[in-house]
């Protein structure tokens, strides 16, 4: 065999380890390359909940540019002014005051007093109003006295008191031009100042903070402020980053997510044959998987709360559509994969993989929108208790008190509900069929059915008995009851055409077949199922329900008319093929169960006594050629499972026609 009929001969296998494999490429893509260290903590961590947080290398946080400058300019603004002590000036002004002693008398012992205030105050180099507020150094030599600039005079201020003290004397110098004798008596030195200034603008750090290896970060239930969460998230997001990749560590990371997702496979294909062998529906798990991944991935690369995430609807999603012990096995590997982005494994696998099984206590018969919101309920409810226990048990207790940590577990908790409009989309995408899809078709006002109820009422109330039947019996042996019963009501659709062709719809005892030949009247009832599979697609039935037409009589034969046409033909040959229904035979439980219930309940008119011996012996009956004709070999359907089911229809039928057991005298 070459290569390529090999290919053709297991293609379907091929496509599903091709799946597989590109999902794990996928995944390896996006998981981090080296252990997670921890995630970044946001606004509603009020605590640290992690042990004592140890750097394990030097940790230098740049400031940013803007950072650098404003600090620059805080510098700036707050130096001090520096101003030197020159009395040059002034004494030689004094000098002049004196001269005015031998003049002017009157005027010096008015004006001495004054100047002598003002000198020994000080008179100040006047600046800017900007700088006026600063602190001042008044440098003599090599010492410097600090001061306050407003505690001096300027020229202006000195001018104004001379004034203000001259009218308030009412002394008048005519002549005498006082200012002369004014001077500064401290300068600005605009070296020193400058000079200081940029020592200190030098010594501005670029680092905002540095933390030695083995300096602790953070203590276990330390408060944590906006600088220490800023700090904490830096720190991750180095110890985070992508380090050394060898093809030797991606390849074993790959080896090890394509085990975890190999296992699913496996797991449908010894336990879940039928999922196993549907490529779309292998398709729709994985893609759950990828999903979960994708979104994980981004909420942990850009800082989002994780714990936000409705891990929840997995096993909500994969429930509706399959079965309960597919959707935890789903879940489990979700789980598994999307721990590898969390720091504490342990406390996230509790809380997802416990929180997800109590929602599949739920939705175990997922038939109202009323418990899609017990389920978001019942998953805060996990969560909160979870978390307490954990982190009361091993982790931080303080953590339990503070109302913010709830927060991402009521997010997730509320996104459970999109968990409905999730349903319906997939069901258009994929084509499946949840127990909601179910319960509408099975409404008795469906197009459908009203026509079968108002133009077929025989046939109608033939659908009703066998859904009852066939509902019962798949209750106890195990299996989906919504669907079955929905089955039931449209298996024989098909019988809206030639309705009076048909025993049930027939009145007064009268058969057109009695002036048909057998074979035009056989073609006439396998006609039924080619007419009903047309009516349904016509009206966009699923493909889950058309099955239950398809199916119903297998590859039977119209056994009346075949053994009439033999009676007939006499020793003439005939195509016995031309009487066998087109099939296929029935492939799982659901659709073997209406088989055997569409058979018992159409015989079961024709019975003259309906007493407990005829009511047994037909059942037996009916169920016996079915087995016999090898209806029920591609069917998940037990020998155990028959007997239950013969069990069921004997009672059910003895209790629609009051039959008694008689007992002997």
């Amino acid at each position: 065999m070459n290569i390529l009929s090999f290919i053709q001969s297991k293609h379907n296998l091929i496509f599903k380890l091709v799946i597989v494999f590109v999902c794990s490429v996928c995944i390896v893509v996006l998981l981090p390359n080296k252990q997670v260290k921890g995630l970044r903590v946001g606004s509603f961590d009020a605590i640290w909940a992690g042990p004592d947080l140890l750097a394990e290398e030097d940790l230098f946080l740049k400031k940013s540019a803007d950072e650098i400058e404003a600090e620059k300019k805080i510098i700036e603004n707050a130096a001090p002014l520096f101003f030197e002590n020159k009395e040059g000036e002034r004494d030689k002004k004094l000098n002049d005051l004196d001269l005015l002693k031998q003049n002017n008398p009157k005027a010096y012992f008015i004006l001495k007093p004054i100047f002598d205030s003002i000198y020994q105050r000080g008179v100040i180099e006047s600046n800017d109003k900007a700088q006026q507020g600063k602190q001042i150094f008044l440098a003599n030599g090599n010492f410097a006295e600090a001061g306050i600039y407003f505690d001096f005079f300027t020229i202006k201020t000195a001018a104004d008191f001379i004034e203000h003290e001259l009218n308030k004397s009412k002394s008048d110098l005519a002549g005498v031009n006082y200012l002369n004798f004014l001077s500064i008596t401290y300068f600005f030195n605009k070296e020193k100042t400058d000079f200081y200034l940029n020592s200190k603008i030098d010594q501005v750090s670029v680092y905002k903070t540095a933390v030695l290896k083995g300096q602790t970060l953070v203590k276990r239930g330390e408060p944590l402020t906006n600088n220490k969460r800023f700090l904490i998230n830096h720190y991750f997001y180095l110890q985070n980053i992508s380090g050394n990749s060898s093809v030797i560590k991606i390849l074993f990371s790959w080896l090890l997510v394509f085990l975890i997702l190999i296992v699913l496979l496996c797991y449908l294909l010894f336990f879940r044959k039928l999922i196993f062998g549907q490529n779309k529906q292998i398709v729709f798990l994985y893609l759950i998987v990828i999903v979960s991944v994708i979104s994980t991935f981004i909420f942990s690369k850009y800082g989002l709360l994780v714990m936000a995430l409705p891990f929840a609807l997995v096993p909500i999603l994969v429930r509706v559509f399959f079965d309960s012990r597919t959707a935890l096995f789903t879940h489990l590997i979700v789980v598994l994969i999307c721990s590898f982005f969390m720091a504490d494994k342990l406390e996230f696998i509790l809380l997802q993989l416990l929180s997800g099984i109590g929602t599949l206590f739920t939705v175990a018969e997922m038939r109202k929108r009323q418990q899609i919101v017990n389920a978001a309920a019942l998953v805060f409810i996990f969560y909160v208790l979870i978390f307490v226990s954990y982190q009361v048990g091993f982790g931080t207790p303080q953590l339990v008190k503070k109302v913010t940590v709830y927060v991402p577990f009521a997010v997730s908790s509320v996104l459970v509900l999109l968990a409905y409009p999730i349903i319906l989309l997939t069901e258009k995408v994929f084509g499946f069929i949840s127990d909601f899809k179910l319960l509408e078709l099975s409404d008795l006002n469906q197009p459908l059915l009203r026509q079968l109820s108002q133009e077929v009422p025989g046939t109608f109330q033939h659908s009703l008995q066998v859904a009852n039947l066939a509902e019962e019996a798949i209750y106890y042996i195990g299996g989906n009851t919504l669907l079955v019963r929905t089955g039931a009501m449209y298996h024989d659709i098909g019988k809206i055409k030639n309705p009076n062709f048909f025993t049930e719809n027939q009145a007064k005892g009268y058969s057109p077949h009695q002036e048909m030949d057998p074979a035009e009247s056989a073609k006439i009832i396998i006609n039924h199922v080619i007419v009903g599979v047309e009516l349904a697609k016509a009206n966009n039935l699923p493909e889950q329900i058309i099955d239950f037409i398809r199916t119903h009589h297998g590859t039977t034969y119209v056994g009346y008319f075949l053994n009439l046409m033999k009676e007939q033909s006499g020793s003439i040959v005939f195509n016995e093929s031309e009487f066998r229904y087109p099939g296929p035979i029935p492939f799982s439980k659901e659709t073997a169960v209406l088989m055997m219930a569409d058979g018992v309940e159409a015989a079961s008119r024709s019975l003259k006594s309906h007493d407990a011996l005829s009511i047994n012996e037909l059942v037996d009956t009916i169920i016996d050629y079915k087995i016999a004709q090898n209806q029920f070999i591609n069917s998940d359907i037990t020998f155990k499972d028959i007997t239950t089911i013969r069990k069921i229809f004997k009672k059910r039928l003895m209790n629609i026609y009051h039959a008694r057991i008689e007992y002997p005298v």
